[in-house]
């Protein structure tokens, strides 16, 4: 099948059909039957970086699985927001990445600073799989954690860190089976699940990350629409304050940045 008739097919369930078509193409390469797979997959509304288990993200192509959430656009606008707090590239930064998933937000800003090292931690030993295979390019600059960021003993051995990055669960329980199907039924439900108000891991990385930043560090989140006032309050209870307020491409808040509050100092970028 050429591009014309696989972006026709795939016109009923994608709004990119010739760019998925042209993706499902080279990556079934001369096999008729399982460009044939690929198109039948996407019919019943697979996303094409499942399928072909590579999603672009920053300057790199990720290995994507059913294990790992996709990575997406809107989360560029975090390594944005670290790049523009740290301009210079030669320091040696230490960046801990909660929920990595796939480690495309490690992975990107080790990219970046060349003297950099990381932690990437996942409660999904599945995810931390996947996270392997994207980060082995980087070899000891980057460690990789079986964590819980509810425990109670979350990190008590691993020292502080100058940056500390996350992109946690941040959906209401009752909204995911509203989300476009490529979304619902693709994406592991414990990357999407924010609790009854998509606030809950918030609630418990507020009360945790203090500990672990080192003096100076900051912290960075995404978030999801409208959560922004909600996220500050309960970092602000716990002695941060918001240092900046970032919009994604489509003009949505999606990250906040924050550093810890001391009696009398202004925190500021």
């Amino acid at each position: 099948m050429d591009i014309e008739t696989v972006a026709r097919q795939l016109g009923a369930v994608s709004d990119t059909p010739r760019p998925d078509a042209r993706r499902l193409i080279k990556a079934a390469g001369d096999d008729e039957a399982r460009l044939q797979e690929f198109v039948a997959r996407r019919l019943r509304g697979e996303p094409v970086s499942k399928i072909i288990g590579l999603r672009g993200f920053w300057k790199r192509d990720f290995v994507v699985t059913k294990d790992v959430l996709d990575p997406r656009p809107d989360s560029e606008t975090l390594i944005e927001a670290v790049l523009r707090f740290y301009p210079e590239k030669t320091i040696p930064l230490r960046f801990l990445d909660i929920g990595t998933g796939s480690g495309c937000l490690l992975t990107s800003l080790l990219d970046e600073y060349a003297h950099a090292t990381g932690i990437g931690v996942d409660i999904s030993p599945a995810a931390l799989a996947v996270a392997a295979c994207n980060t082995k390019p980087f070899g000891k600059r980057i460690q990789l954690r079986t964590g819980d960021f509810t425990a109670s003993d979350f990190g008590q051995d691993w020292g502080v860190f100058d940056v500390i990055v996350s992109n946690p669960p941040y959906i209401k329980t009752n909204d995911i089976d509203l989300l476009a199907p490529d979304v619902r039924l693709y994406d592991p439900r414990v990357a999407l699940d924010g609790g009854s108000d998509g606030l809950s891991a918030y609630r418990t990385l507020a009360a945790c990350v203090g500990n672990l930043l080192a003096p100076g560090g900051r912290v960075f989140f995404e978030i999801g629409q409208g959560q922004g006032d909600q996220v500050v309050s309960l970092m602000e209870a716990h002695g941060f304050s918001v240092i900046s307020r970032d919009r994604d491409l489509s003009g949505i808040e999606r990250v906040l940045v924050f550093g810890k509050s001391t009696p009398g100092a202004v925190v500021s970028g």
